[in-house]
């Protein structure tokens, strides 16, 4: 049997011509036959695709043949062979959308400009353990991913969306953390790249963001480290455990079972997510906060 791998991959690099890296790379995944989602902007490249290992192993080959991928930040996670339902390779205005000014996120041939300073897992341990509780994790994804997993004590933001951090931001009720050291997180490190700079660039003073995000700590660390949980994953999966011994902290918004499982609100024509277990997921009653 085949065995089947995803790829999670993204860097931030100055493309002159993103319309032309679209049309390659959607000719690189279709002679491949793989599939997924690709975004692309005059800011970098950020995808997760998934296909036979063979195939997934010369996609990433091939990519960083390209001069401005060289330095492709990946991840490689096991897959079921029908994760994505299709391919999908588009242009976008960002490949992260936070809602910030669009001048304000500043981007070299070495990344995000002014961004925090990265820690690999094993930096991190050595963070806490010589600041101890002083260190503040701050979880850059939707809070309905942090339901099911995130590192302990961690801040998550209320927020359905990305396009929701700045305001967030300068809500001002995180003022009174800008003098902690600080490490922002997500899946698998370009969420925090881009917040970390939004971060520093509005005062707060000691801004880290953990490399390779949840993806890779998970790799060195599996469930014996800082992490509970499980980690969202945006494609056929909903979620990976990393051991066997992965914490449930999840509960169900209808009835508070414990479950990792996220389901879409079943109010029509809503889009949000929310935690629910198989029977209530399957009765269709879940719903977001809006609909409750």
């Amino acid at each position: 049997m085949a065995i089947s791998k995803v790829l999670l991959f993204y860097v931030f690099t100055p493309l002159a011509d993103p319309d032309a890296i679209r049309l390659w790379q959607r000719d690189l995944c279709e002679s491949l036959g793989l599939t997924g989602r690709i975004l692309i902007s005059a800011q970098g490249l950020n995808g997760t695709v998934g296909g036979e290992l063979n195939a997934v192993k010369r996609y990433l080959r091939k990519t960083r043949e390209y001069p401005a991928f060289t330095n492709l930040d990946v991840k490689f996670s096991i897959g079921t062979g029908n994760d994505f339902p299709r391919l999908v390779v588009k242009v976008r205005e960002e490949i992260v959308s936070f809602g910030a000014r669009p001048d304000e996120l500043q981007v070299s041939e070495d990344g995000v400009v002014g961004g925090g300073t990265k820690l690999t897992p094993e930096e991190l341990h050595e963070l806490v353990d010589g600041r101890g509780s002083d260190v503040v994790f701050f979880d850059g994804r939707n809070a309905f991913e942090a339901a099911i997993g995130r590192f302990q004590g961690a801040i998550v933001p209320d927020v359905d969306n990305t396009r929701e951090f700045v305001a967030e931001l300068d809500s001002g009720k995180y003022d009174h953390l800008k003098a902690s050291p600080i490490v922002t997180y997500c899946t698998g490190g370009i969420r925090c790249e881009v917040l970390s700079s939004l971060m520093t660039a509005r005062g707060f003073s000691e801004v880290y963001q953990l490399e390779g995000g949840i993806a890779r700590y998970g790799e060195a660390f599996g469930d014996t480290g800082l992490w509970d949980g499980s980690l969202y994953v945006f494609d056929g999966r909903g979620s990976l455990d990393f051991t066997p011994n992965a914490k449930v902290i999840g509960q169900c918004s209808v009835c508070g079972t414990a479950t990792k499982l996220i389901a879409n609100c079943s109010e029509p024509g809503c889009t949000a997510q929310v935690v629910a277990c198989e029977t209530c997921a399957g009765t269709r009653t879940p719903r977001c906060s809006i609909h409750v």
